[in-house]
């Protein structure tokens, strides 16, 4: 008999909003009603403990408590011996579940920033991409932690892939690994999609060209994409290149700013709702189906650029937009790459299409064939059905937000410096303060000086200046330094941080 390999408890989205009239356990009781109806949770999958979800949501544990205790006397919920708490087995699947994704072959299903390879590099405004990962400066924006590739999961499947490497999958992608893309999005994004929904991708970039390909042959080739300014310059690019005509979209510290969208002007706007790129808000969820209904009456295909949601280390994640979306005739395509999570060299990534959308991509799929080899997927497909994905998930959002305490506390004291809050994410923003003039001219200096080598730092630190990520270089924008968490462990990571400070206190 196969061993059931390990599964987390299910991480669904709940936003508990406090300024409402519901107490919050009746709220948090709600949100979880619905998260099981949708078939995001289905029967017999266990839900985190209360302790745990409590401390997610930072709320008091009797509020996790009071709203299972609410859902086991409604039949949602079984505590079960030796299993905590479960979604009742005994549920009949809801239709949402239904459309779910099927098993993947021969085993159980089990559950992505900045990027790299054909997936999208990684911001690099100042040019400081290095293709060998010991080369590249250890504050670069871009620079995952990455050692899923180095544990025995990895080399396993591997091993695994490269006996059946003969096998040619099919266009879209590898069935099994569409599957268990499904059941990862399902389980961490809150998406109750079918595979036919997933198609495999050689990252984000490569996905978003496939989307203006298609969207090219229905709508014309003179495409007007929507872009967030400032924002990721990569995928701006990739528009670009196709031919579009970019238009920039402004952004506050919530992400982009949904008041101000224009009407009748664009076909695609590419957002990042999770974790905005560089500023790094989380646009709310009032601001989410604003942008629905927006692209629902206007017709415009909204682009979810997932880059790094799945490494919040604060709170609770916001649902993605996919999960609010219609999944026949929606708006919403999710492009997601796993640069962050396994290895920036793998060049892979999926894209999740509702049903009336992806009718326009597997055409195009099929014409230009799938980028990414048979042994990847393969190996893909066995490492996500193993369960260890979301483990390295856990691991790299805990050695994140140790880095986010370092990165806060270490620059408290110096003037004019101000780390913008961080709530997830690979990278982290320090603002400069003072007259726009001078802080511009800080910015320059303390980007250049940190480029220059430094004992025990050959390649410098790798800072990024943010002015580098607005489309449009305006006088009064916020002035200030992106620097990436990712980089290498330990000392290194620790000296870099103390020499950025040192650089920017003597800047004062």
């Amino acid at each position: 008999m196969t061993a059931r390999p390990f599964r987390a408890p299910a991480e669904f989205p709940v936003h508990l909003d406090r300024a409402m009239g519901a107490p919050l356990p009746v709220q948090l009781a709600a949100a979880l009603r619905e998260v099981i109806d949708s078939g995001a949770l289905r029967p017999g999958e266990e839900v985190p403990a209360t302790r745990r979800l409590a401390g997610r949501l930072g709320v008091a544990r009797g509020v996790a408590v009071s709203a299972y205790e609410q859902l086991i006397a409604e039949g949602y919920l079984r505590a079960e011996r030796g299993r905590g708490t479960v979604v009742n087995p005994d549920l009949a699947p809801g239709s949402a579940a239904e459309g779910g994704a099927p098993a993947g072959e021969g085993g159980s299903r089990a559950g992505a920033a900045p990027r790299a390879a054909a997936g999208g590099d990684p911001p690099d405004p100042a040019g400081l991409g290095a293709a060998d990962p010991a080369s590249r400066p250890p504050l670069a924006p871009g620079a995952p932690i990455t050692d899923a590739a180095e544990r025995p999961a990895w080399r396993a499947a591997w091993r695994s892939a490269a006996a059946r490497a003969d096998r040619r999958p099919p266009a879209p992608g590898d069935p099994r690994l569409r599957a268990e893309l499904a059941e990862h999005l399902r389980l961490v994004r809150g998406t109750a999609r079918p595979a036919r929904d997933v198609l495999v991708t050689a990252g984000t970039r490569e996905g978003l060209g496939l989307l203006l390909t298609a969207l090219g042959t229905t709508r014309g080739n003179d495409l007007v994409v929507g872009v967030e300014d400032p924002g990721y310059p990569s995928l701006r690019g990739v528009a670009a290149r196709h031919g579009a005509r970019i238009v920039s979209l402004p952004v506050d510290a919530d992400g982009l700013r949904t008041d101000r969208l224009p009407s009748g002007v664009l076909d695609l706007v590419i957002v990042t709702p999770s974790h905005q790129y560089p500023v790094g808000g989380s646009l709310p969820l009032p601001r989410r189906r604003e942008l629905l209904d927006w692209a629902r009456r206007t017709g415009v295909v909204v682009v979810e650029d997932d880059y790094d949601s799945e490494l919040r280390h604060v709170g609770s994640p916001l649902p993605a937009l996919a999960a609010l979306d219609d999944p026949v005739s929606g708006s919403v395509v999710t492009l997601g790459t796993f640069s962050s999570t396994v290895t920036p060299a793998l060049a892979a990534g999926f894209l999740l299409a509702p049903e009336q959308l992806r009718a326009l991509l597997e055409p195009v799929r099929r014409d230009l064939g799938s980028p990414v080899s048979a042994v990847v997927q393969l190996a893909l497909a066995e490492y996500l059905a193993s369960g260890e994905l979301r483990r390295t998930i856990a691991r790299v959002r805990r050695r994140h937000a140790a880095r986010r305490d370092l990165i806060s506390e270490r620059f408290a004291g110096v003037a004019g410096a101000r780390v913008r809050p961080m709530s997830g994410g690979l990278h982290a923003v320090i603002e400069l303060g003072g007259p726009p003039g001078a802080a511009r001219e800080r910015e320059a200096q303390a980007v250049a000086r940190a480029a220059a080598p430094a004992p025990g730092l050959p390649n410098g630190l790798g800072v990024a200046a943010l002015g580098a990520y607005w489309q449009h270089h305006r006088p009064g924008r916020t002035a200030g330094l992106v620097l990436g968490m990712g980089g290498p462990d330990g000392e290194e990571f620790g000296a870099a941080i103390e020499r950025l400070r040192a650089i920017l206190a003597e800047g004062e």
